[in-house]
């Protein structure tokens, strides 16, 4: 895996100076730390980190075609090279490599973008073509592989792999914008199609940019979506037998490199079939690793022993104790912009772990979104049904008034949390869906965000942009909107930056077979009635793997890696949530009530509610803050 950086001015070809390549290269050291390269011609500047993976010797970057007339950079793995290789070489190209890096070269001179069509990988790369004077910016299918881009004021367009590549080139201006803020505090991360550095940009996964010198700077233009609308009409038998031949041709993929692999495993559903299907294709014995934690109602070990045992396994393990919080400011570092997804501390922890044995990592990632594995699905599904049985306004009445005025237990057993489902049930399926994906909800940010920043934001909302990509998603059912959405906001914006930012900040790559796009598309097709049956959510993926994988394995609860953040914040870091109403980064800001940011942490401290997401959320933003503009 690698880090990438360049310039490119899309009117006037000023000179680039090498020296400002290899700046914005460097900040990003930790994505390749076995190389780099800078490559620069009038208007134009190309520089690379390399983590070498394939053709350890022959891979370096920025790669030039044979006449130097196309050059690339180039973050990612392309699985199918060797496919795409042969198909090149029928058709004359003369590979001087055994990378996958040159087939971009040969596939642009022979395909031009519908090249893109073609790779079976994750990858953001930039490839200039010195004939016609154009740079080209992609994105994989899914997002990854992250790249920000932004124009600076000098007319340069300025792209890197990462928030701190651009960071590193003085003419960014670095300015706060709201809207991010407002997006942070719903969700807990800053989506894919803002930035908290006002001007950045992030290229959308499935999407490309293709600048021309000389002409108007276009929009990005999408090369690939997920489509929902159709239906397989295979049996379930046939079905099971295609899901497991899909998921093994992508695990088999992802098994070539040249460098030490292994896998995590959690002892869940999901890497533990990864795990299983790696040991069947492997050789020899498959590297896992898992980490415990001190907290027994936390900790998976003994799944993932049992995974390790079943497939023998040369397994690693290791205990991470509930309060690591002391690895808030590394986390901080590596992610550039706010990011309150708590299980980030774990994620680090067991990439630190790999990578002390491996370079590469194959991960589980991916099947709660493709077959619909998170129970917020099951409950979204349930609350359709009930929105079906009588007419919006009477529903909107009955279940508007309950909501009003059925008190807010966060402190009660689950079962009698029922406020948030009355609201929901009260609003469309949209709406009801981009809420309970959320953090901290739309009133409660109404209380803590101040008049001055409720002006700023002139009406922009957090779940406008989920309410929009369902309605008007290639979907049949409301299940299917909800998970679209997820893989166009949730996947690229929490799941892949987690797992790209940790397993980068330790020079791991991380690999998600699970997210094959020829898998995903795969079980886009399946009927509603095969993904959650019986209130079993990932039904047929757990049915086909009862050939591989325990029953208790399959069936039981999800756990996933739990941090006590809430527990954090009623002991050991008390003190510093009662800082946060003190904070000159918050209150300088003038976005909050910093009457109500104390009231929070004293009402959560005190029992009285339960705010430990929140008061992350906030400790985040105030430390990304004085980061990016301390």
């Amino acid at each position: 895996m690698c880090g990438i950086a360049g310039l490119f001015y899309p009117g006037t070809p000023k000179p680039v100076d090498p020296a400002r390549i290899s700046a914005m290269a460097d900040a990003q050291a930790h994505r390749g730390p076995d190389g780099s390269g800078v490559w620069t011609a009038p208007g134009i500047g190309l520089g690379h980190r390399r983590l070498s993976i394939i053709d350890l010797g022959g891979g370096a970057q920025p790669m030039h075609s044979a006449d130097q007339a196309i050059t690339v950079t180039y973050n990612g793995e392309i699985y199918n090279f060797l496919e795409i290789r042969a198909e090149l070489e029928a058709r004359g190209a003369q590979f001087r490599t055994q990378s996958d890096t040159e087939v971009l070269l040969h596939g642009w001179q022979a395909w031009g973008p519908a090249m893109l069509d073609r790779l079976n990988g994750m990858f953001a790369f930039a490839l200039y073509d010195d004939r016609t004077k154009t740079l080209f910016l992609a994105r994989d299918r899914l997002g990854v592989k992250p790249l920000h881009y932004v124009m600076l004021s000098d007319g340069a367009i300025a792209f890197a792999s990462e928030l701190k590549g651009l960071l590193a080139h003085p003419l960014l201006r670095r300015a706060p914008d709201i809207r991010a803020v407002e997006d942070f505090m719903a969700y807990g991360y800053v989506p894919d199609d803002t930035c908290l550095v006002a001007g950045v940009r992030k290229l959308a996964a499935g999407h490309f940019l293709l600048m021309e010198r000389g002409r108007p700077l276009p929009e990005p233009r999408q090369w690939w979506d997920l489509d929902f609308s159709q239906r397989t009409r295979a049996s379930t038998g046939a079905i099971e037998e295609e899901l497991i031949d899909r998921m093994r041709a992508a695990v088999r993929s992802r098994l070539v490199a040249d460098v030490p692999l292994g896998a995590f495993l959690s002892g869940g559903v999901d890497s533990s079939a990864v795990v299983a299907l790696m040991a069947e294709a492997s050789h020899r014995a498959v590297r896992t690793c898992t980490i415990g934690f001190d907290a027994a109602d936390h900790d998976e070990r003994a799944h993932a022993n049992r995974i390790a045992e079943r497939y023998a396994t040369d397994h690693r393990e290791r205990i991470v104790a509930a309060e690591d919080f002391a690895l808030i400011d590394t986390l901080v570092a590596a992610f550039d912009e706010p990011f309150a997804d708590a299980s980030a501390l774990a994620t680090y922890r067991v990439c630190e772990l790999a990578r002390e044995t491996v370079t590469v990592a194959l991960s589980g990632d991916g099947a709660d979104e493709a077959f619909a594995g998170y129970r917020r699905y099951r409950f979204q599904a349930a609350e359709e049904r009930l929105r079906g049985l009588m007419p919006a306004g009477l529903r909107a009445r009955l279940f508007g008034t309950l909501g009003r005025y059925y008190p807010k237990a966060d402190w009660a057993p689950r079962p009698l949390r029922a406020k948030t489902t009355f609201l929901g049930l009260a609003d469309d399926g949209a709406t009801a869906y981009a809420r309970a994906v959320g953090v901290t909800s739309p009133l409660l940010r109404g209380l803590l965000f101040s008049d001055a920043a409720r002006r700023a934001l002139d009406g922009h909302r957090a779940e406008d942009r989920y309410i929009a990509t369902m309605r008007s998603a290639p979907v049949r059912e409301p299940l299917d909107a909800a998970q679209y959405a997820d893989f166009k906001h949730w996947l690229p914006g929490d799941i892949l930056t987690k797992v790209d930012r940790t397993s980068m900040a330790v020079s791991l790559e991380a690999r998600e077979p699970l997210l094959d796009y020829k898998l995903v598309e795969f079980a886009a097709t399946l009927p509603a009635a095969l993904r959650i049956r019986r209130g079993q959510g990932k039904w047929v993926m757990k049915h086909a793997l009862e050939r591989h994988l325990p029953e208790d394995i399959l069936y039981r609860p999800k756990m996933g890696f739990v941090t006590p953040i809430s527990a954090w914040f009623r002991g050991p870091l008390a003190e510093q949530a009662a800082a946060l109403a003190r904070s000159p980064m918050l209150g300088g800001a003038g976005w909050f009530d910093m009457g109500m940011v104390e009231r929070l942490a004293a009402d959560h401290r005190a029992g009285r509610a339960e705010h430990g997401r929140t008061l992350w959320q906030l400790m985040m933003l105030e430390r990304s803050m004085a980061r990016l503009f301390g």
